[in-house]
């Protein structure tokens, strides 16, 4: 089977990865997290999950029902290292929601008129209307990210991106729109072996980009723009939430908690979002633990 990309993530764990990361993704056992700095040795059991995922879906759909009521507007944003777990995450989200009042967002590269305008231009015709909850997956913060760790953007540009999305969250808020930031982090280890994992599954290779292979080699250069964008974007108004997701078990339930308990819904039964995991979700000081 011919892997994607001439098997440059293969090649990668080969040749270029460092010789603690290659070792722990080779030591890798079922059900074991292969994060040493992770809080739990093994993934959550899928039957405690799977009763947890269950009681959060009825307090999703009760809290669509509240903003469809009442016309809040509900924006998540979602961001994260590759492979972190960003879509598996947004799917448990939306699966039982009512999709005409429940959206995903997940822009492709800009077109040559998107690139010419307000950089946060093609993301407001996105937003959330009366009743409605959007789910962005990955957004406006690529420019702090990506684009600045693959060139894709000046340092001006994204100086002056930085000045500009305090102000652009400060008027969501201010305009009602109840607006959450999810950091989803995730090791260096795991992260590759999701990578391998992608690239010898036919199922999964759909989601693996140039962007990806190119980036293994980048874990550093990532760790400083996620680093100075966290801090210059966590704010009183908008602020970051970190959620690490070496377990994606732990980590979806954990979101849907966090994400529901920043709502004021009606009929809410506070026992489903019990307990927030500290260890796991935090602020911006976790994203690099």
């Amino acid at each position: 089977m011919a892997l994607p990309f001439d098997g440059g993530i293969s090649r990668y764990f080969t040749e270029g990865a460092p010789a603690e990361v290659r070792a722990a993704v080779e030591a890798a056992d079922k059900g074991k997290i292969i994060n040493a700095s992770y809080p739990y040795a093994k993934r959550w059991k899928r039957s405690e999950y799977e009763d947890a995922l269950a009681t959060l879906q009825i307090e999703l759909v009760r809290m669509q029902a509240w903003a469809r009521e009442t016309g809040q507007r509900v924006a998540i944003v979602f961001e994260g290292r590759d492979a972190a777990g960003k879509g598996g995450t947004i799917k448990r989200i939306r699966e039982n929601l009512n999709p005409r009042g429940a959206k995903i967002v997940a822009l492709s590269k800009p077109t040559d008129v998107e690139a010419d305008q307000w950089y946060f231009q093609r993301y407001i015709a996105h937003l959330p209307a009366k009743g409605e909850v959007t789910i962005f997956d990955r957004s406006w913060y690529n420019r702090g990210v990506v684009e600045h760790v693959f060139g894709f953007c000046t340092p001006d540009q994204r100086k002056r991106w930085f000045a500009q999305t305090p102000e652009f969250e400060d008027m969501l808020v201010n305009e009602g729109i109840k607006l959450i930031k999810i950091w989803l982090n995730v090791g260096r280890a795991t992260q590759l072996k999701r990578f391998l994992d992608r690239e010898s599954d036919p199922l999964k290779q759909w989601k693996l980009s140039w962007i990806d292979v190119e980036g293994l080699g980048k874990w550093d250069e990532y760790t400083d723009a996620i680093g100075e964008t966290l801090e210059r974007t966590h704010t009183d108004h908008a602020p970051w939430t970190i959620v690490r997701s070496d377990d994606k078990r732990r980590a979806r339930v954990q979101v849907i908690r966090h994400v529901l308990s920043q709502l004021d819904y009606t009929h809410k039964n506070p026992d489903a979002l019990a307990p927030i995991d500290a260890q796991v979700v935090g602020g911006p000081d976790l994203w690099n633990a």
